[in-house]
């Protein structure tokens, strides 16, 4: 086991312990008490995964958060002593892919970073047989551009810097063109997990990307919400 993850948080008992338990099953830790550091490291070290504290003495998480999905696209965990869930819609919605609330047992941290690592080695793995076994894979839906082959995304000709996960949602979507998808398979498809029905993950995901393509609240005209129902690009 060679992965790299990077811990942040200004508690310096919660940041040794969860080193303590992930150099013990085998990873190598990048650890920091604060933001600007921990940002300083994910531009000079390859980084595979980040567990990020909301609460910063400089930057918080989110901001963090922000920063590195302009480049990266490795796993982000959100660890915060809050419980409100506008926080974890809000660490989602900018490209987080899971959330811990404190206090948390250092053996399910491992556990989730396990979980993440797998889903994404499964991603990158997936994407590659993809670009290995078809030459074109293009969607062209009134000026919305999306190609599997090079993983970008326009938008009348203008580029769309999108996660994997909004990629993934975004392809399947019109993949699926016509055809309403329910939250439960847009979940299990993308997220290769078993739905539960107070997950309010997809709705957030699919909110961010509608902010991304810069669509009307009311009236999208990309990605349309059909209540009770699911979601459709028609």
């Amino acid at each position: 086991m060679n992965e790299t993850i990077l811990v942040v948080d200004d508690e310096r008992e919660i940041a040794d312990l969860i080193e303590l338990y992930l150099t013990n099953d085998g990873y190598k830790v990048y650890k920091y008490y604060n933001g600007y550091d921990a940002l300083r490291c994910v531009k000079e070290n390859d980084i595979d995964l980040a567990i990020l504290d909301v609460m910063l003495p400089d930057i918080d998480g989110f901001h963090i958060c922000r920063e590195i999905r302009e480049d990266f696209y490795f796993p982000i965990i959100m660890l915060t002593a809050k419980v409100e869930d506008s926080d974890k819609i809000m660490g989602l919605t900018i490209g987080a892919d899971d959330y811990i609330t404190k206090p948390f047992n250092p053996l399910e941290v491992v556990a989730r970073v396990k979980t993440q690592l797998r889903r994404y080695v499964r991603y990158n793995n997936a994407v590659n047989l993809v670009e290995k076994t078809i030459h074109t894979a293009e969607h062209d839906i009134k000026g919305l551009v999306i190609n599997k082959e090079t993983h970008k995304c326009s938008l009348y000709g203008e580029e769309i810097s999108l996660t994997p996960i909004e990629f993934s949602i975004l392809w399947y979507l019109c993949e699926h063109q016509g055809r309403v998808i329910s939250s439960e398979e847009l979940f299990e498809k993308v997220w290769g997990e078993k739905f539960l029905d107070n997950n309010n993950t997809v709705m957030a995901h699919i909110g961010r990307l509608r902010e991304k393509l810069k669509e009307p609240v009311k009236n999208p005209k990309f990605v349309k919400t059909v209540w009770g129902v699911g979601y459709t690009v028609e």
